[in-house]
Order: structure tokens, then sequence, then C-alpha cells
């Protein structure tokens, strides 16, 4: 994320007073059409974050630059996208640190992509379906620095087929199959080195435990990743009503020297 007064170019967020979210590409002489009115492109530019600006039918708009997820809930996706509470476990249940050379297979919409590069590793991406791979890639330039892109290398390619990639520091999967990539990340990772699976089905994990424990890796672990959100407004203090429940399966494991 950059810092300094707003920029042409650059995604913003607007909110409204009922938190209702825009996400927007500022470009000069633009404007962003509601149903609350039309606020320029020009009166954000050069204004720093936080600011508040009114739109033509005097709805109060607050302008933000978005969060990582915020741009994950709200950019294009062409394949489902894995959800910011469990992109942050996936980060500290792989330990992604920077310099860390991961290989990511099944990159779909790219929001793991951008996670993985923020915390600073190298990421290599694997995805088979060239339009996913498109909007991944579209996405990770969209919201992520210059600089964040030059760590960023991706292929069309199926990941059961092979990893050309040897010495790696993780491996990150979000796949049907991921146990067809038990062996060859085997052969691709380093000693020590992470696995790491994102699977929606408990059958999958299954498959997936049977493989490693059939495999050089050991330390299995899998766990599930709930979040329930509060409702706090004076007295009234309970739980939301809705919740992020199941989303998926992260399953972990680390090479060892047999």
């Amino acid at each position: 994320m950059t810092s300094g007064v707003l920029r042409a170019g650059e995604p913003v967020l607007l909110i409204d007073r009922k938190s209702r979210r825009y996400l927007i590409d500022l470009t000069e002489g633009g404007e962003f059409h509601t149903h609350a009115g039309v606020i320029s492109h020009d009166e954000i530019i050069g204004e720093p974050e936080g600011t508040r600006l009114r739109s033509g039918r005097g709805t109060n708009f607050l302008v933000l630059r978005p969060t990582q997820a915020d741009a994950v809930l709200k950019m294009p996706r062409g394949a489902q996208v894995i959800y910011p509470k469990d992109s942050a476990a996936i980060l500290t249940w792989a330990d992604i640190y920077p310099g860390a050379r991961v290989l990511e297979a099944g990159v779909g919409s790219g929001a793991l992509s951008m996670a993985l590069l923020r915390a600073g590793s190298v990421v290599t991406g694997y995805e088979y379906r060239e339009d996913f791979l498109a909007v991944a890639r579209a996405n990770v330039a969209r919201f992520c620095s210059p600089e964040v892109l030059q760590r960023y290398h991706t292929e069309l390619r199926d990941v059961y087929e092979g990893i050309d990639e040897s010495d790696l520091d993780r491996v990150v999967l979000d796949l049907p199959e991921p146990w067809r990539v038990v062996t060859h990340s085997a052969k691709a990772l380093r000693s020590g080195g992470i696995f790491l699976s994102y699977t929606p089905s408990i059958m999958q994990v299954k498959r997936l435990r049977e493989a490693l424990e059939a495999s050089p890796f050991e330390l299995h672990s899998t766990v599930e990743v709930l979040m329930r959100g509060w409702h706090v407004a004076g007295e009234a203090v309970r739980p939301d009503h809705r919740m992020v429940a199941h989303t998926g399966f992260l399953t972990t494991s680390r090479l060892c020297v047999p």
C-alpha cells in the first residue's frame, strides 16, 4: 500500500453513511456515479486518505485506500477467492517471511498471491486456466506496487504434471486434488520446507493426509478457521447474527530427511 495524497491511477474505497463500500480506480476527469449522486475523481485526486466528500445529492462519502481485505472482497473474480480470514492464517501456518521462495499452485483470482507478496515472499504461480491467470495478474497489478510485481512470476501450466523449481521454501496449494502434488512437492522443497493446502471438503483432507503419511513429510496438521464479529452499540453488546464460518481446511506438513 502506498502513502501520501491520493493519486490518479490507484484504487480507492468510497464508503457512504450506511457503510456501503465502492471500489473505484481514480482517473483524471473521471466520475463516480451512484444513486446518491456523482463525485468527480478530480475532487479526490491530491487529497489525503480519510477525507470526506459530498456528492451532487448531498451524500457524504469517506475516501480511503483499500486494505488487502477490502481488495479481496471487492475485486473482480475468475475463481472463488480465499477469504481474508484464511489467507491471514495461511501466512502464519505456512510461516511466510520476506524472501521466502514460494510455489503457489491454483492462483485463481490472485487473492492469496497478493497476501504472499505483501508478506515479502518471492512467488511463482502455476495456473492451468488461462482466463483465471489473466484475472489474477490484473488484480495483483492493480493492488500491488511495482516493487512487489518484480517478485511475482506466473506460468500457464498444470502442477499435477510436476514442479520445475527446486530448493523451494514453501509450497502453497488451492487445488481440488492436492494429494497429486505431494510427490512433486517433496522433490521441489528444501529439507524443512513447508507444504500447505487449502481444501473446502473434509474428504479432500482425508485423501491428502493419507498421501502425506506415505511420504517424507512429517508433522501433519489440519485446522479450520472460523470468524465471528460482534455488534457493539452502547449497552447492546452481542455476537453478530451472521458469521463467516466454514470456508476451507488448512493442512500443513514439513519435509524432513528420511
